[in-house]
């Protein structure tokens, strides 16, 4: 049967998978947790082309980014290859990739060539910079896009280095912009009928991941600055020192500023002419930052965290990994979804965040093996068993 999932809500689409790395996978990963039928194409050993995935393919992050898909390799510079891969088009919706842009009109599979052998196809096109301008060609990277984005610019210490985010965010947010409008593209195609090309980059993902800090400069023409855990315009939210460790705490609303002066027992600050609004507290929050955290470390932050949620004042612990996933709303979210891996048993991945309540996405299956599935996938397309074995000899598959 095609789809790993056939009641999932998007059971229905074939989904031909070029992606490597992460921005693309992550895309993908939107579409086969809710069931599209999902065809990774790998580069076959004959093919010459290096696989760019990360780490090793029965690893965390393989597993996490390729699970619910099925595999078969095909070496798409051979004119068989590329042959047999135009026949998957056919039965397809949607293709994702995430070449360099001039990668696929050397193959043959850019959009208008797609687009002749099946007018429905949606190409999905992840790139570092876009798929045209001055910086076409250049290779993308998470970090370059951070750091070109504007993001490392805010994130840091007060008047300290740059500094990176501790996760991929350009790359999953190109990932899932491209996936967003490949839905979008597909939900369009019911009243028109016709494909099309839908493009998202790690430049633009991070732009936009700037929201309204890209707002103020383009509306105000203010360059923000690094303010280290603080936040640049509403305060105080910052983290804060207690005795035995860090707390977040998010108060610059009034009504929040008057409950976290209440249970810290501070009301002199209520009556203090640097904090009596927002705009004040921010504008003064070194002295500020300095009498709250004297305020905090009377006691410990489960104190604090117990006193504040009582108050309704938005505060949380800052976890390690290892305490997020012990954290008792985490466990009942079932965040850490278990599926049985062939070699490794039962394994523990992140399940889907996007949470339907009657076709939910889930995860049913691990990361197929290299060309797992090339026996069911061709056959789909009619060939015969002796059909396959002589691509094997050929150096297609």
């Amino acid at each position: 049967m095609p789809s790993i999932m056939p009641q999932g809500a998007l059971a229905r689409f074939r989904v031909l998978d070029l992606s490597q790395v992460r921005a693309g996978p992550t895309c993908v990963k939107q579409l086969a947790d809710f069931g599209a039928d999902v065809i990774k194409v790998e580069p076959s050993a004959s093919s010459g082309r290096p696989d760019m995935m990360t780490g090793a393919r029965d690893g965390p992050d393989f597993q996490n980014l390729h699970r619910n898909k099925r595999s078969i390799t095909l070496n798409l510079k051979h004119p068989r290859g590329l042959e047999l891969f135009l026949e998957l088009v056919k039965t397809a919706d949607v293709v994702v990739e995430n070449f360099r842009p001039d990668v696929k009109d050397r193959l043959g599979i850019d959009y208008e060539s797609l687009n002749k052998i099946n007018p429905r196809i949606i190409l999905g096109s992840i790139s570092g910079f876009g798929q045209d301008g001055p910086y076409r060609e250049r290779p993308g990277f998470d970090q370059i896009a951070q750091g070109m984005s504007g993001l490392m610019s805010v994130t840091g210490p007060v008047d300290g280095e740059p500094m990176r985010a501790g996760a991929a965010v350009c790359d999953m947010a190109a990932g899932l912009f491209c996936a967003l409008g490949i839905l979008t593209a597909l939900l369009e195609r019911e009243q028109s009928g016709k494909g099309q090309w839908v493009q998202s980059s790690l430049l633009h993902a991070g732009i936009a991941l700037m929201d309204f800090q890209a707002a103020r400069y383009l509306l105000d023409g203010e360059v923000p600055r690094s303010v280290g855990n603080d936040h640049p315009t509403g305060m105080p939210t910052s983290s804060y020192p207690t005795s035995d460790g860090y707390v977040n705490i998010g108060a610059s609303g009034e009504a929040m500023w008057k409950a976290l002066c209440e249970v810290l027992e501070v009301p002199e600050l209520l009556a203090d002419e640097r904090f009596t609004s927002n705009a004040l507290r921010s504008k003064n929050r070194i002295a500020l930052n300095r009498l709250l955290s004297a305020a905090f470390q009377k006691a410990g932050k489960a104190h604090w965290i117990e006193k504040l949620n009582q108050a309704g004042v938005p505060c949380g612990p800052i976890y390690s990994m290892d305490e997020v996933f012990a954290d008792p709303q985490v466990r009942h979210a079932n965040i850490a979804e278990t599926v049985q891996h062939q070699e490794r048993g039962d394994i523990q991945l992140i399940a889907q965040a996007a949470r339907l309540s009657r076709t939910p996405g889930r995860i049913a299956k691990p990361i197929a093996q290299r060309g797992e599935d090339n026996q069911s996938i061709l056959s789909e397309l009619g060939l015969s068993a002796e059909a396959i074995e002589a691509l094997k000899a050929e150096g297609v598959l």
